[in-house]
């Protein structure tokens, strides 16, 4: 019969202190000694490896539970302490609530009218679940008076020496003394300091029994020389053990009074850095080698403790990692995997009556042959490794029920991960290509989410060890259902570089192959074979192959150049689209088509068509451009960004003619002549206008230049259509790089007065504050070469400080918002079930589902739905 469980909610949790009395009871063994094994290996009896403590050795028995090593949790043991010793955890706390009470008989500095407010204060709050620090850090302000309102007894100031040092008046406590004054502290004057005296009182911050940790927390390990190496816990607590010992020989021996408080502070300084090695003010405890010893605080916290680095992320099994390289070939969907490894990881498989056969063959290909199989889980649960030697044997003896662990091999589904994981598409589901070297390889369209490139990048495979995470994958982790990014809703996965050129160069006006050409691309491209028409064709027709054939639309492309008036389907530049019924009749592609992150056709298809239809058509396009540019051909050379003699004469006058205006504003600043504009000193109007006219030089020479460049120019047409780069990177290569930049403005620091020795004091000139005449082609001169260095330098300082605070921010920002939940109205809550949002994103809108941030027009998807059927 089923017992029903009985539910229970958790009302309040307390966080209290262990008594001294309840770490006694709670431990099993008291040490005594600070030796840990003797000459024959066996843990010595009162010592830090005491059998009371647990055991790690499968072959020994605990004295405690009788359990073995692997079974036996460990149990505490606890060291009583010669002199009390605060706790280093507490130091603040003890500081605060000795500074709130008095001096002399340990009531808290209010009067009784004000003790009753903020008792019926805390109490309030309590019901209600709300928090009390704020209540708290109010009443330890307030308790602050020079006179005692119980006893009349003056006050003398409280201060801490950080971590853990309190000093009275001139005084310096000792720890029994820090004691006795928070024994002599109330219960209701306790629970109003913050300490709630039902799990914990105040004077239990300061240590008189040390709880001794488990031996299975601090395990022994044995070198290949046999000897033993102790844990760093255990290394601490052997420290505080002998210090122990001689501080109690000491007292009991009747040693000066400095010996022993010498000895005393020893104690408290082990005791301290065996919580926490690294707070601040304490030299940290080391390691014979000068290691830092890591103690309790330290495995706890930080991107490498116990929480972030062994709970919330783990190392795994079943899972690769190796360098990424691009393949053009596979899909978006795929990810190419190396042999080498599609043998190592495996898949587990049931064996049934319809697939006993294929196990067979996977069997006797055994471990070394693609697609074979590395270990078998017969029906008693007992896993055997396949070898050559014993591989037939397994084979015969194979029966429904078994479980064969077999290579990984085409078809499978498994997680590819680039980190940093910023997004949820820093992590899709790929089905597995097995191909040969020692790289993943990987679609170029999907390298925007990822945040890829191929300098050198690596990534990680986990693959999938059961069905019901494999069909979950598959269904909602594939790459091609996340073509649309969850922040604008727009495509973030879409074609790039080489796609985007191909794909114009194939499309553009005048664009022809003959039928055998034409043929070829379709071939190449896996597309369906058209009808001959005997006839040449344009690249427009050849790209209408891809389309739907329902598909209507028109837009501006990426290359149209804003004319003040847009000339439409008769625009010189082939930039405005116009697709009707599936067919493409005016308009180049080009990135504002499939490209990622602004794709208008690649969209469209998503959103009416489906992401089957659209992994298909990103597919075949970007195949499509690449055996277009095959035929075509694409290069780029210096000879680019030639320009003739005119031009060149053009550039330099309009420069020099800037650097005069600039001479002008200088002359004028300083004659006093300039009018200050509104809100800004004389010297910022200077810089401004300064900037404002190099500006404008920088602008009107790429201009003159601009006008030389065709589209006849490959450069351009990259810069145009929005494949890499952008005619600013054209024109500082041709014409003038311009004005560099440090924080904002012009470049003013260097050595006393001037930027560098080669200017006169104070000089204002352009060149004299960082202003690169010259262009990238022509080569800068020294001192150009030096502020441009500057400026770069300052671009590389950002870009490395803006990701760890960027990172950082993340966290704080994913930690903050991880427990709001969107309830089915739209309403958004935290875990309290308090309103954070009356509406989800106070539109409804989800953004994965809108239409670039909008809500889709519902009415005229309707009415488009309806003329389809």
């Amino acid at each position: 019969m089923l017992q029903k469980g009985i539910i229970k909610q958790i009302n309040e949790i307390d966080f209290g202190l262990m008594s001294p009395d309840d770490i006694r009871k709670m431990s099993v063994v008291k040490i005594e000694t600070p030796d840990t094994y003797d000459e024959d290996g066996y843990p010595i009896e009162n010592g830090l490896m005491d059998p009371h403590l647990g055991v790690i050795d499968p072959s020994l028995k605990c004295r405690t539970c009788g359990f073995r090593g692997g079974e036996c949790q460990g149990h505490f043991g606890s060291i009583d302490l010669a002199r009390p010793v605060i706790h280093v955890g507490f130091g603040d706390i003890i500081h605060k609530i000795l500074r709130s009470t008095c001096n002399e008989c340990g009531r808290i500095l209010l009067d009784d009218s004000e003790i009753e407010t903020y008792t019926n204060k805390m109490n309030e709050l309590k019901e209600n679940g709300e928090n009390l620090n704020g209540l708290i850090k109010e009443i330890y302000n307030v308790a602050r008076k020079d006179e005692c309102p119980h006893c009349g007894a003056e006050q003398e100031a409280v201060k801490i020496d950080k971590p853990i040092s309190i000093i009275q008046g001139d005084y310096k406590l000792t720890a029994s003394e820090v004691r006795e004054k928070l024994e002599r502290i109330k219960d209701e004057d306790a629970y109003i300091l913050g300490v709630n005296p039902e799990v914990a009182r105040p004077e239990w911050m300061v240590l008189t029994v040390l709880p001794v940790p488990p031996v299975t927390v601090r395990p022994s390990i044995t070198l290949d020389t046999g000897e033993r190496s102790e844990d760093d816990l255990t290394h601490k607590l052997v420290d505080i053990l002998r210090i122990n010992q001689r501080l109690i020989e000491n007292m009991e021996a009747g040693a000066p009074q400095l010996i022993v408080e010498d000895l005393w502070e020893l104690l408290q300084y082990h005791v301290t850095t065996y919580f926490d090695n690294e707070a601040s003010g304490v030299p940290p405890a080391r390691h014979r080698s000068g290691r830092p010893l890591k103690t309790l605080a330290q495995r706890l916290k930080g991107k490498e403790g116990r929480f972030r680095s062994n709970l919330s992320g783990k190392r795994v099994n079943f899972s690769a990692r190796t360098v990424i390289s691009p393949d053009p070939n596979i899909s978006i969907n795929e990810v190419g995997v190396p042999e080498m490894i599609a043998k190592e990881v495996t898949v587990p498989t049931y064996v049934n009556e319809w697939n006993i056969n294929k196990m067979k063959e996977h069997v006797l290909n055994g471990p070394n042959k693609h697609p074979g199989a590395n270990y078998v889980i017969r029906l008693d649960g007992r896993k055997m490794r396949v070898y050559d030697e014993n591989k037939e044997n397994i084979a015969e003896s194979l029966e429904p029920g078994w479980i064969i662990e077999r290579h990984l091999k085409d078809g499978d589904v498994v997680l590819f991960n680039r980190q940093p994981s910023l997004h949820r598409m820093s992590m899709m589901a790929h089905e597995v290509k097995v191909l040969p070297y020692k790289t993943f390889r990987l679609n170029l369209c999907v390298c925007p989410p990822y945040n890829a490139d191929f300098d050198g990048d690596e990534m990680n495979m986990h693959v999938f060890q059961t069905d019901e995470s494999r069909a979950e994958a598959k269904s909602l982790m594939r790459v091609q259902e996340h073509i649309l990014s969850p922040r604008f809703g727009g495509p973030i996965i879409g074609a790039i570089h080489d796609h985007i050129s191909g794909a114009y160069l194939l499309t553009r006006d005048g664009s022809t192959f003959t039928e055998e050409q034409a043929f070829q691309i379709i071939r190449k491209s896996h597309l369906a074979i058209p009808k001959r028409k005997y006839e040449d064709w344009t690249g427009k027709e050849l790209f209408s192959l891809l389309l739907p054939d329902d598909l209507n639309m028109h837009y501006k492309a990426e290359i149209c150049r804003h004319c003040d008036e847009c000339l439409g389907t008769s625009c010189e530049n082939d930039a405005y689209v116009v697709i009707e019924n599936g067919v493409l009749e005016y308009g180049a592609i080009d990135e504002k088509a499939y490209g990622s992150f602004s794709g208008k056709i690649l969209d469209k298809i998503v959103k009416e068509y489906g992401p089957d239809r659209a992994r298909e058509f990103l597919d075949r396009s970007t195949d499509l451009a690449i055996c277009g540019i095959m035929k075509t051909g694409i290069t780029t050379s210096t000879n680019d960004e030639e320009i003739p003699e005119e031009a060149s004469d053009r550039i330099e006058a309009r420069l020099d003619q800037a650097e005069e205006n600039v001479d002008k504003l200088v002359k004028a600043f300083d004659a006093g002549e300039l009018e200050a504009l509104p809100g800004r000193s004389l010297e910022e109007t200077l810089e401004m206008k300064i900037m404002q006219v190099l500006g404008e030089a920088r602008d009107k020479s790429g201009e003159i230049a601009e006008a030389y460049f065709g589209m006849d120019n490959h450069s351009v047409v990259m810069a145009r259509t929005g494949a890499r780069a952008s005619m600013l990177n054209l024109t500082q290569i041709t014409a003038c790089v311009g004005q560099q930049s440090v924080r904002g403005g012009r470049i003013h620091r260097g050595y006393i007065e001037r930027t560098l020795p080669h200017f006169r004091r104070n000089e204002l000139g352009a060149k004299a504050k960082g202003f690169v005449h010259s262009s990238y082609k022509e080569g800068l001169d020294p001192i150009e070469f030096f502020f441009h260095a500057m400026g770069g330098r300052e671009g590389l300082v950002d870009t490395a400080i803006r990701t760890a605070q960027s990172g950082y921010m993340q966290r704080r920002l994913v930690n903050a918002l991880q427990d709001l939940k969107v309830k089915e109205n739209g309403l958004v809550t935290d875990n309290r079930g308090k309103v954070v949002q009356t509406m989800f994103g106070e539109d409804g809108v989800d953004p994965a589902k809108s239409d670039y941030g909008h809500a889709a027009d519902l009415d005229k998807l309707i009415d488009e739905m309806r003329v389809k059927k």
